[in-house]
């Protein structure tokens, strides 16, 4: 299972993890708890450190009214399912509805690369793994990757720019100290990963380029 071998990676990770980074850690996990308990679902993967590298979320269901006249996964549902698996990331983050509530900020996508390498279908269960590339004072550059949560082959990729939005001014804005210093932790953790397949790629045709 692709779950089992992803909790156990997470979990070697964790050990070369430098000690300034275990308490972030730790927090992220309890956020993941919080998420799970109080959304009343099952969660079999509550011992899985959310600041190990990669975030992976929980497993999803593609379900049957996204299928289009072609008979698969619409276009448009692969970017649900990376949506949902960000919202996850956002709470463990200190940047999910609760933040949105009291500090009436949030964050806008301003720019994604979605590449679609091979179909899913009715009822394929699903998990999405999250790297933070970059960040700075207001945007967050990141890459997840949609695998088949049974057979561990690749579906798509999608590569995003994130800004950091006051929802009063609309108007980017700062991160506050305590997202900045969780957003340091997770990119200490994703720190030894390579730089994933796809990260930074632009649509041209072959041989082609921009004149």
């Amino acid at each position: 299972m692709v779950l089992g071998f992803c909790r156990r990676f997470l979990m070697r990770n964790v050990a070369a993890v430098p000690a300034q980074v275990k308490p972030c850690i730790m927090f992220g996990l309890h956020a993941r708890r919080r998420i799970r308990h109080s959304s009343g679902m099952p969660d079999p993967s509550d011992d899985k450190p959310a600041f190990a590298a990669p975030f992976v979320s929980s497993v999803m269901r593609v379900e049957p009214g996204w299928i289009d006249y072609n008979g698969h996964l619409n276009m448009a549902y692969y970017n649900v399912l990376f949506d949902r698996a960000v919202d996850e990331v956002y709470e463990v983050l200190g940047l999910g509805l609760d933040y949105l509530k009291t500090k009436q900020h949030s964050t806008f996508t301003a720019e994604v690369h979605v590449r679609y390498l091979r179909e899913l279908n009715a009822g394929n269960p699903v998990l999405v793994t999250f790297q933070l590339l970059d960040f700075d004072a207001k945007r967050l550059h990141y890459f997840e990757r949609l695998l088949h949560a049974e057979q561990g082959w690749l579906s798509a990729t999608s590569e995003n720019m994130a800004l950091h939005v006051d929802m009063r001014a609309r108007q980017t804005a700062a991160f506050p100290p305590d997202v900045m210093a969780r957003l340091g932790c997770m990119k200490a953790a994703h720190a030894a990963l390579p730089i994933p397949d796809g990260a930074g790629r632009r649509i041209a045709m072959r041989g082609t380029g921009p004149a």
